[in-house]
């Protein structure tokens, strides 16, 4: 991608005020959400959520209603095979003909497809790690072979955005980890977006910078993943320490720290101080000589997070 169009389009995917109605019933209703250049965003919601609605309606498999999906700036409505052209994606488990080479069932895809070289068949392969096992048989490949060959036939015309439902469906934890691991390398190294939908929070955890949350067609909220901790934030710590009771006397004289908690036959100490105070409470432990062997931060998980944005419906 040049410098231009970087400076252009600098959103890969914008959905925007998006609805699906069917009768009198909303599938999807006004939904809103941009994706940039490179980054990986998950999208999340309970059953029901209209995670899939979405999606078919990004790829262009059913209408919208209301509302329109840019790709690169085209619009999915006035420009349909422009906006399609720049998205790569599997909506379900990939198939292929089992008989033939995974060489070869690129080789189709190609046939159908303009401006894709020999050469790009084997630079896709070699990005998904399927360099070695390219001219096996389909037949004879694991479930995350398939995967990663289903992900190497999306990326052969080089998308800006490529769309996944469920990638790591079926997949053992080392499927899942290698997954994983690919789709961060795809994001780096060819600066494509990525937009993930699962029900593996922890994954989507690992994996995602960003997620999406809807339910019931409507958007729930938008949320950063790896945005760097203020220092102006509150933090919730759990401190392992040799004396519960003299650190509780010494921290309760202290306006910045604030006890949450005391096992103190376990000897742990549970308190919440701003992210910039932390220093501050460990020298007061320390002038007491108060031994401190471990300080954990005890932050909530997607998951717990999820549950009180969804009222802690099922996930898929």
């Amino acid at each position: 991608m040049s410098v231009l169009e970087l400076e252009t389009y600098p959103t890969v995917l914008s959905v925007n005020q998006v609805s699906k109605k069917i009768g009198s019933k909303y599938l999807v209703n006004r939904l809103s959400f941009d994706i940039q250049k490179g980054e990986i965003v998950g999208l999340l919601g309970p059953n029901g959520a209209g995670k899939t609605t979405t999606i078919r309606m990004i790829v262009g498999l059913i209408s919208m209603s209301e509302g329109d999906i840019l790709v690169k700036g085209k619009s999915v409505r006035r420009h349909f095979t422009e906006a399609i052209s720049h998205i790569g994606g599997i909506i379900e488990n990939p198939e292929f003909y089992g008989y033939m080479s995974g060489y070869d069932n690129l080789k189709q895809y190609q046939r159908m497809t303009e401006g894709i070289t020999k050469g790009r068949i084997q630079e896709v392969a070699k990005l998904v790690g399927l360099e070695q096992a390219l001219h096996k048989k389909v037949k004879a490949y694991s479930l995350g072979m398939r995967q990663r060959l289903g992900i190497a036939q999306a990326l052969l015309h080089r998308p800006s955005i490529l769309i996944l439902d469920e990638p790591t469906n079926g997949l053992d934890p080392a499927g899942i980890r290698e997954m994983r691991d690919y789709l961060k390398q795809i994001a780096r190294e060819e600066g494509i977006a990525i937009l993930v939908s699962s029900h593996l929070l922890s994954e989507i955890e690992l994996m995602c910078s960003r997620i999406v949350v809807i339910q019931q067609g409507e958007l729930v909220t938008v949320r950063d993943l790896d945005t760097p901790q203020n220092e102006m934030e509150y933090v919730k710590l759990k401190l392992r320490i040799d004396d519960a009771g003299r650190a509780k006397e010494r921290l309760q004289r202290m306006e910045e720290v604030t006890i949450a908690g005391i096992a103190a036959e376990q000897r742990e100490i549970t308190v919440v101080v701003r992210d910039r105070h932390v220093p501050r409470l460990v020298q007061a432990l320390g002038e007491e000589r108060i031994g401190l062997y471990r300080m954990e931060e005890s932050r909530e998980s997607l998951e717990d997070e999820f549950l009180k944005w969804t009222g802690g419906n099922c996930i898929a």
